[in-house]
Parts: structure tokens; C-alpha cells; sequence
């Protein structure tokens, strides 16, 4: 009669892609990049002349970094077919909040998926509407951002959305700010 003792402290079957890096192994080596935490928004146009203003709209990101200080530019990488992928494609114009460490909820709320509506999202939350993107951006941010997009690749499963910085502005330089390492939120030690 054949053994039919299942091991269970047997590590699970790992299936590389072709190029030999599986999918667990490259998300256990990047989770050791500590990155910052950002809200990246922005606002559906209305879908008539003159009619109902769109949607705010809104996520996270800690796929955001700065590519050019002449021009200024920087990139964020939003997942391919999501709503913010869609909406950026038609709306050139988007903001950041680079989030402080108190603002933890925020990255919550933002980066929860499949979601049908932002507009709930944003009560309760101190914000301002971008005098150049019409974007909110959060009042209690360590810096904000107001964007043009330039340029769009597909990369992989996401869109690399490089914008033209138009507008800065750093709202509280002293708080510290959010970071993001091995799938948590954390504190940054001074």
C-alpha cells in the first residue's frame, strides 16, 4: 500500500517564469526596497459641456519617484486597465501627496481595490482641490505636486505615467513621512 502521508512542512511549488525568477521570489526581493508612500489623484472630466462635474479619484502608490530636474518630471507606475490607468489616459492633468506618517489611513483607504466609488474616500479628510490639476490634494501632506502628463509606457502589467511638474509646494516639511517595507506601513527611525 503506497505512503499517502502529505508533507506539509515542504516548501510550496515555486513556477519560475521562462527568464527563472517566480513571482514570490521577486516580490520577496522588492519588499525590501523601503519606499515612500504618495496619494497620486485626480478628477474625471465632466462627460458634457457645461454638464455635472466628474469624480475625484484617487490612489496609492509607492511607485513614485523623481526623474528630472530639468525639465521636472517625475514617474508613477499605476497598474495597467485599473481605474486610475483609464482615467489618466484621457485626463492629462494629476496630483501627488507625498503622505506623512500620521496619514496612514489615507494610504488605507486609497489602496484598497476594486472599489466602485472614490467620492466616500475622501470625507473626513483635510484637503485642498490643485489650483492647476483641479486634483485634491491632502492639506496635511509633506509635499504636494500638480502634474501634466508627458509621456505613457506600457510596462509589463502597468503604465509608467512620467508627468510634468507644474506646481510645488511642501505643506508640513517637518512631519516625518510614511514609508513602506516588507508589506507594512512603518516608522523611520530619525
Amino acid at each position: 500500500m503506497p505512503n499517502t502521508t502529505v508533507d506539509t512542512t515542504a516548501a510550496p511549488t515555486v513556477t519560475p517564469h521562462p527568464e527563472g525568477v517566480s513571482n514570490d521570489e521577486f516580490r520577496a526581493a522588492m519588499s525590501r526596497l523601503a519606499a515612500g508612500v504618495c496619494l497620486i489623484t485626480a478628477h474625471e472630466p465632466p462627460l458634457t459641456a457645461g454638464g455635472p462635474r466628474g469624480e475625484d479619484v484617487g490612489m496609492t502608490a509607492t511607485a513614485f519617484l523623481s526623474v528630472s530636474l530639468e525639465p521636472p518630471l517625475v514617474l508613477v507606475s499605476v497598474r495597467e486597465g485599473s481605474r486610475m490607468d483609464d482615467l489618466l489616459a484621457e485626463q492629462p492633468l494629476w496630483a501627488v501627496s507625498v503622505l506623512a506618517e500620521g496619514q496612514v489611513q489615507v494610504a488605507g483607504r486609497f489602496a484598497m481595490k476594486n472599489r466602485i466609488s472614490d467620492r466616500l474616500l475622501f470625507e473626513n479628510l483635510p484637503h485642498v482641490r490643485g489650483e492647476v490639476s483641479g486634483a485634491l490634494l491632502m492639506t496635511d501632506a509633506l509635499a504636494t505636486l500638480e502634474c501634466r502628463t508627458e509621456s505613457r509606457v506600457t510596462a509589463g502589467d502597468h503604465t509608467l505615467v512620467i508627468g510634468r511638474v507644474l506646481r510645488a509646494a511642501v505643506p508640513t516639511p517637518e512631519a516625518p513621512p510614511l514609508t513602506y517595507f516588507r508589506g507594512r506601513y512603518r516608522h523611520l527611525a530619525p
